[in-house]
């Protein structure tokens, strides 16, 4: 199938650089719908628009879309979509293995882009080895954005942080001040991001990989629950969560910034997707809010948001080709970094227009470029089941006070036995 959908490629490149594009009506699968998202994401689809092809958006609420499996539900339904948003491996490979797959990687070598994309981005948009997705921005999984406003009432300085506990030190003072220390929401997708930016953060990469990282047989190293690492993970997870405000529960990502946002709460550690929300609502970085990584961290985890397209039968030439016309435009510089600036991820090319690059993603920037400083969201080097056991798990561990770290680890390795064994 490989080598058949490479030929297509070659195929259409020739009659791309030939003749005229021809206008075709093209489906879009995601599960954004917040402002800074649909912001974003119209960059792309106004762009397309603008070359004459329509674009119906099959869109479904983010807690709904799961680990991906609504795209794959599409597929099974016989109506799959040309364009779908995700990072999920797993649904790269189950769209591959129906014939229905596409690689992107000969596109990208042949206008340029491979070569400018970060490494953390060469080696996330790959599935198997091949590329299959095309990346539009760069996240952190777990940065600090703090309210400047708040730490200066409360006679903070989150800058001066060198470590985990010296932060929590803080804590008092914020609350005694009259406000809730760190953001808190309410489900499984906040619980599982907290844990695996904790991991990275707190445990380190070794132990992140061993944790997520499936091996050739399909597993990640069990002896993972044996190490420290992962105790001191948890045990973080636990500090951060017990601090929560009344009406946490239920409430999502969006909703637990904003309360930073607004001025009750001094910081939120989550995804560096909340710049999207800050720049919404219209405040200034520097003057109203600034961003950290998490005091002491030892690696963070990167996100690379991708999309991928629809190859086989039921796409027609006319697709097919603006099918790679969106991923031109989704990796073209300029496109790419206003993409960026409304869903306040970091371009996914080094040649970005300087002047579109802030304080947040130079300091993404140059943390990437440190040597075993990064480490790869779990839906990419991972199984999902494996993942959606450890979100469940570290859920309800959030909302029942009464469990220990030894509770939690009986219970991962429950799961793992369940999966894996």
């Amino acid at each position: 199938m490989k080598s058949v959908l490479k030929g297509v490629y070659l195929a259409l490149s020739m009659s791309v650089a030939s003749a005229a594009a021809q206008a075709a009506d093209l489906t879009m699968f995601h599960s954004w719908s917040n402002e800074s998202e649909i912001s974003a994401l119209n960059v792309f689809v106004d762009a397309l628009k603008a070359k004459g092809h329509t674009i119906k958006e099959l869109a479904v609420p983010h807690e709904q879309s799961g680990a991906g499996g609504p795209i794959v539900a599409l597929v099974i339904a016989g109506t799959p979509p040309n364009i779908f948003l995700t990072g999920n491996a797993d649904v790269y490979r189950d769209i591959r293995d129906r014939g229905l797959g596409q690689t992107v990687g000969e596109h990208f070598d042949k206008i340029g882009a491979t070569e400018k994309f970060p490494p953390a981005v060469r080696e996330a948009i790959k599935v198997d080895g091949e590329v299959r997705k095309i990346p539009s921005g760069i996240h952190i999984d777990g940065m600090i954005y703090y309210n400047m406003e708040v730490a200066k009432a409360a006679g903070v300085d989150p800058t001066s942080w060198t470590s985990f506990d010296e932060m929590f030190a803080d804590m008092e003072a914020v609350k005694a001040a009259g406000y809730n220390f760190m953001a808190m929401g309410g489900n499984t997708f906040q619980a599982g991001y907290l844990f695996h930016a904790l991991m990275a953060g707190i445990g380190g990469p070794d132990v992140y990989n061993k944790f997520y990282r499936v091996d050739e047989g399909g597993k990640p190293d069990e002896t993972v629950f044996e190490d420290e690492g992962l105790r001191d993970a948890i045990e973080a997870f636990r500090r951060i969560t017990a601090q929560a405000d009344e009406g946490w529960v239920n409430r999502q990502w969006n909703e637990s910034t904003n309360t930073v946002i607004s001025g009750k709460t001094l910081m939120h550690f989550h995804g560096d997707w909340m710049k999207g929300q800050w720049k919404a609502s219209g405040k200034v970085l520097g003057q109203d809010y600034n961003c950290i990584n998490l005091p002491g961290t030892k690696a963070l985890s990167v996100t690379v948001d991708s999309m991928g397209i629809l190859g086989g039968d039921p796409v027609s030439p006319e697709q097919m080709e603006a099918e790679f016309e969106l991923a031109s435009i989704a990796v073209d510089p300029v496109k790419n970094a206003e993409f960026a600036s409304f869903k306040g991820s970091t371009p996914v090319r080094v040649d970005a227009p300087e002047d579109k690059l802030d304080a947040c993603n130079r300091l993404v920037l140059d943390s990437l470029a440190k040597d075993d400083f990064w480490v790869l969201n779990p839906f990419y080097i991972s199984d999902s089941d494996w993942i959606n056991s450890v979100w469940n798990t570290m859920f309800t561990f959030q909302g029942d006070p009464s469990m220990t770290t030894d509770d939690a680890i009986a219970m991962l390795k429950d799961e793992y036995d369940a999966i894996f064994n």
